[in-house]
């Protein structure tokens, strides 16, 4: 599955449990063949931790689980939203993703 989104995006979420919170995060881990990203402060799940030597005390811990890439969305700040993202080929042979509504430029592809 190809994807717009990488690593370091900031990304608005459009569907699931943060989609009325208007809340922005940054990527932090891609998986393009599983279709879905880790967001910072999104899909926060509680897990049950047993002491280890890592973890000495162990209990309950708070942590991001992966989202479906369709329920996130690059965030303009030119537009203030999530946006389409557009691919162009420069003149010099670089690639650069784009805002198809503004045309911001949003980070070398």
């Amino acid at each position: 599955m190809k994807s717009c989104i990488r690593k370091d995006d900031i990304v608005i979420a459009v569907a699931g449990k943060e989609r009325f919170s208007n809340k922005t995060g940054k990527v932090l881990k891609v998986f393009p063949e599983k279709g879905r990203a880790v967001v910072e402060g999104f899909n926060i799940v509680k897990r049950h931790m047993r002491p280890t030597q890592k973890n000495p005390k162990g209990g309950i811990i708070e942590k991001e689980n992966p989202i479906h890439l369709s329920n996130i969305m690059l965030y303009c700040f030119k537009c203030r939203k999530g946006v389409r993202v557009g691919r162009r080929t420069l003149a010099d042979g670089s690639k650069i993703r784009y805002c198809r509504k503004c045309g911001e430029v949003i980070g070398a592809a």
